[in-house]
């Protein structure tokens, strides 16, 4: 199997070496150039042919944003961002970047070894995706009608994602009106990153959104999502659910884990309750939705062409925990069909 070819794209020459130095001592990796700058980056593209780019956030002459605008168009390169805590990273996911990692706030040795440990992930993965393929299959989204059966049983709606799913849960959320049940979310990202996300939504939505607290109500209209270093699981207190949010070691690879979220929604909400598996790396939420389905829940998984990574739909797919598969364009649709059967 041939090496993956990366190009590093930053304008500080320490990181830039720091970057090359780690990731040359992964197997199959190959860091065939680094680039000072946007321009720079153009040419060294053009010369190498890189198979994923890593790119930063903020850079002289031209940010990282606006380079992966005009670049991603002509040149369809999966990109990973390396940003600091920054809302931006967010629309250079809407720009097309199909990842970002965090960078390490200090360059201790076990924060070296989790962040190169992530990115070599995330590279991989990177490596496999086929941007042309996934923009022909793209499908134009509507939103749904603003109704809902008031003989419905569905209370809650319950959605996890991984690498994608921070454009794919805004896609979908987009498309909501006020009148569902409430939603509850979790999606893999890092610590501080998880309320910048809930705040953007909060202004690109009708439904308010928020990130999640200990206490706090799953309402009509509603989106709680779990903060980035804690699970989140959901308690029945009468007729109505609230969250109860707290720290913990990985599940399923991951804290937040979408399996404890989805656990939580089965053993609480039973048939009262629609789980949703978004685009994403691993198989986080395969269980856990195997158990809502089996609880009486409707269960959803994206299907493969509108998937950024095929991987957590599809172990939910192979174990028989998605009762429906849908492109991302129809799942808002799904969820109104859902709602009014």
């Amino acid at each position: 199997m041939r090496n993956i070819k990366v190009l590093i794209v930053d304008d500080s020459l320490l990181f830039r070496e720091w970057l090359r130095k780690g990731l040359s001592n992964h197997t199959g990796i190959e860091v065939i150039a680094t680039a000072v700058d946007a321009y720079d980056a153009r040419d060294k593209i053009l010369q190498y042919g890189p198979d994923v780019m890593t790119c930063d956030v903020e850079m002289p002459k031209m940010n990282g944003l606006e380079f992966i605008r005009r670049l991603l168009p002509q040149y369809p390169l999966p990109t990973i961002m390396i940003s600091t805590v920054s809302t931006r990273v967010f629309d250079a996911l809407h720009s097309g970047a199909v990842d970002f990692v965090s960078k390490p706030s200090n360059m201790t040795a076990g924060n070296m070894q989790i962040f190169f440990d992530d990115l070599i992930q995330r590279i991989r993965v990177a490596a496999n995706i086929n941007l042309e393929e996934l923009r022909r299959d793209q499908t134009t989204m509507k939103p749904i009608e603003p109704r809902t059966d008031p003989s419905s049983p569905i209370r809650i709606i319950a959605m996890g994602a991984s690498t994608g799913g921070t454009e794919a849960i805004t896609s979908i959320l987009r498309m909501l009106p006020v009148t569902v049940p409430g939603i509850v979310i979790v999606q893999h990202i890092p610590s501080g990153f998880s309320k910048m996300f809930a705040d953007r939504l909060n202004q690109l939505c009708e439904l308010s959104v928020k990130e999640a607290e200990t206490g706090d109500y799953v309402e009509s209209g509603r989106v709680l999502i779990a903060p980035g270093n804690q699970h989140m699981i959901i308690h029945r207190v009468g007729s109505a659910f609230k969250v109860e949010c707290f720290p913990g070691g990985k599940v399923t690879g991951h804290c937040p884990s979408v399996d404890v979220l989805f656990d939580s929604v089965a053993k609480e909400a039973g048939n009262k309750a629609i789980g949703i598996i978004l685009t994403g790396m691993g198989y986080d939420g395969s269980k856990g939705l195997l158990m809502m389905r089996r609880k009486g829940g409707r269960t959803i998984g994206q299907d493969a062409k509108s998937s950024i990574v095929y991987g957590m739909p599809k172990a939910a797919f192979d174990v028989g925990a998605v009762e429906r598969q849908a492109s991302l364009g129809h799942i808002p649709q799904l969820i109104h069909r859902l709602l009014q059967s």
